[in-house]
């Protein structure tokens, strides 16, 4: 434990060296200015060197580090494809794996947290952590009872890293923002802060898993691990196999890109109308996909870890989502617009043409015209380019537009999980799954013909 100091001021310098290697290569770009290369060219590489030593850095850090790059990584489809390349290796390890914590401090928290006999809640426990996270690592276990576990044990001092990482983050969030077109990164680091004390509590996170594991306990395409046992810095759950979602991503088949995208749709709409949760952690690090779906042995279901992030909707996913996306895809944009001032997304000194509203919201509005939409990185570094460009009108309204504390966590989760979508590169019934759990989205009861809820998405 004595260590922690010098640990922390380790983390700081790396930490504190990445603006000063920001500095660094912009010279170095305007020296090649100077002679004569093109600024688009120049731009390229000083954003390729620049995401190179930001992941390089991120990936040997645990703590708030690692959580903003897990967070930053789903957003990797949005760059251009010349870029994104050379370390989109980088920011896959960023979801799966951190450094580990020396044995004797995970032995230290089980005995201090468990017990002196804390070995004899266990048959076997390994020693070599399965995972790591930004805030603990998990170890693989079997309980007393013969059950395999996953053992969740949290970093010593993980609450100090996290608030220490970001707070140096938000101070050059400025220099960040050009890695990601269209992505404000301000407000993503100071949301991540609010939720540190949140996710440090892992009587929450079992609190939040359990609702989870009860509610879905028979259903066939969700797969959620109970929790076995919880105390301060440790929680224990049901182990469950499966291929991670970055493999799936890397190399997976066809056949298994879009049934992960259909099921990661489908868990994202149905949790909150479910359990009133929602899960606002949707990095590829914790989702698997495990055989054995509805349809035999060859179909697969989604795995889900890590509760430790959730946001509260006790009665669902606001109604005025489901509203204002139904009426869009009818047309009605003055209707919308009125409604979205309605909801504090457009100030009231604030005046806008309710058409370029409407362009604006495409990339939510375009995978739900269509009976079945494939996500792709190209569709998806498209959008992000029109909303990152001074010079387009989706750039200016996007300044002028209003995100309402309410919607803050579920537009930050739904963008993310589009990411991850587009990484997959799967082809989505997503309006199947809109129509199902969106509340506000189905058809009204007056346009009802006498058929069945199936019968009616069929037709949709």
């Amino acid at each position: 434990m004595s260590d922690l100091p010098r640990k922390a001021v380790t983390r700081t310098a790396k930490l504190a060296a990445l603006p000063l290697g920001f500095a660094g290569r912009a010279t170095w770009g305007l020296g090649k200015r100077i002679v004569g290369e093109s600024a688009e060219i120049v731009g390229r590489e000083l954003q390729q060197r620049t995401a190179e030593q930001l992941f390089k850095v991120l990936g040997e850090l645990k703590g708030g580090a690692m959580k903003f790059g897990q967070a930053l990584s789903v957003f990797e489809s949005a760059l251009p494809e010349e870029i994104a390349g050379p370390y989109r290796v980088a920011l896959t390890k960023l979801q799966e794996a951190a450094p580990p914590m020396p044995t004797r401090t995970v032995h230290g928290v089980l005995q201090e947290r468990l017990g002196p006999d804390w070995r004899d809640l266990f048959e076997e426990f390994e020693d070599k952590p399965a995972a790591a996270a930004s805030i603990g690592q998990v170890h693989r276990a079997v309980w007393h009872d013969g059950r395999e576990v996953a053992v969740k044990v949290q970093y010593p001092g993980a609450g100090e890293a996290l608030l220490s990482d970001l707070g140096q983050l938000s101070r050059f969030a400025r220099l960040l923002g050009p890695l990601i077109p269209g992505m404000d990164i301000k407000p993503l680091i100071a949301e991540l802060r609010d939720r540190v004390s949140e996710e440090l509590d892992y009587g929450l996170e079992a609190q939040a898993q359990s609702a989870h594991a009860e509610e879905f306990a028979d259903d066939p395409d969700v797969v959620v691990p109970a929790v076995v046992h919880q105390c301060e810095q440790v929680l224990v759950t049901e182990w469950i196999d499966g291929i991670p979602l970055s493999e799936v991503i890397a190399d997976g088949t066809r056949e298994q890109r879009d049934r992960a995208g259909q099921l990661l749709a489908r868990f994202l709409f149905s949790g909150p109308a479910r359990t009133g949760l929602l899960h606002a952690d949707p990095h590829p690090g914790n989702f698997r996909l495990l055989p054995g779906g509805p349809d035999g042995p060859d179909d697969w279901r989604l795995g889900v870890l890590d509760f430790g992030t959730v946001d509260r909707l006790p009665g669902g996913l606001p109604t005025p989502i489901g509203v204002s996306l139904r009426l869009t895809l009818d047309g009605e944009a003055e209707t919308v617009y009125e409604l979205l001032c309605a909801e504090g997304f457009v100030k009231e000194t604030v005046e806008l043409d309710p058409d370029a509203v409407l362009d604006y919201l495409l990339p939510i509005i375009e995978p739900a015209r269509v009976e079945s939409f494939t996500f792709t990185r190209s569709w998806m570094r498209s959008q992000a380019a029109r909303i990152a460009d001074p010079r387009s009108p989706a750039y200016q309204l996007g300044r002028q537009l209003n995100l309402p504390p309410a919607y803050l966590l579920i537009h930050r989760v739904t963008l993310s999980t589009i990411g991850v979508l587009c990484q997959l590169g799967a082809d989505v019934r997503l309006r199947e799954e809109l129509e199902e759990w969106l509340p506000g989205f189905a058809a009204e009861a007056p346009e009802d013909t006498g058929t069945d809820d199936g019968e009616s998405a069929e037709g949709a």
